[in-house]
């Protein structure tokens, strides 16, 4: 694997991500946002922060799947989520759960979250991208 992720003395430990990935592969992935789009480009879940954080993050595993790469490949995440505010992490954490069950994973990889006016498109409430590294 490409990638150790570290939780070092002296900052918290979060049970979601890791503060620290160092990554030993050769071939970096830069993954584009992704956002709760299907296959047709219809936007899943209008209005459901779960719904689309799941959607999102199914769609990068896909994206990764692609180049031959998984989220064991990950070495950060940054989250884009519009209008945010702490009350929607539940909201957050919950499409990240279903994905993670779905793709059969352990989320770790260290991520930023930050929040924005708005997307691509209004329908849109989160977008997420990735950068990998494979070996």
């Amino acid at each position: 694997m490409a990638i150790n992720f570290v939780n070092p003395i002296g900052l918290p430990r979060i049970d979601v991500y890791r503060q620290v990935s160092v990554a030993s592969g050769s071939r970096l992935v830069f993954v584009a946002g992704q956002v709760a789009w299907d296959a047709e480009g219809v936007t899943i879940g209008e209005g459901d922060l779960t719904a689309q954080v799941e959607q999102s993050y199914l769609n990068v595993g896909t994206a990764l799947a692609e180049v031959g790469g998984s989220f064991d490949d990950v070495a950060k995440l940054t989250f884009y989520v519009v209008d945010w505010t702490p009350d929607k992490m539940p909201s957050l954490l919950e499409g990240i759960s279903r994905a993670a069950a779905k793709l059969g994973i352990t989320p770790a990889p260290p991520a930023t979250l930050i929040g924005v006016a708005a997307l691509d498109v209004p329908e849109h409430l989160v977008e997420i991208e990735a950068t990998a590294v494979l070996d």
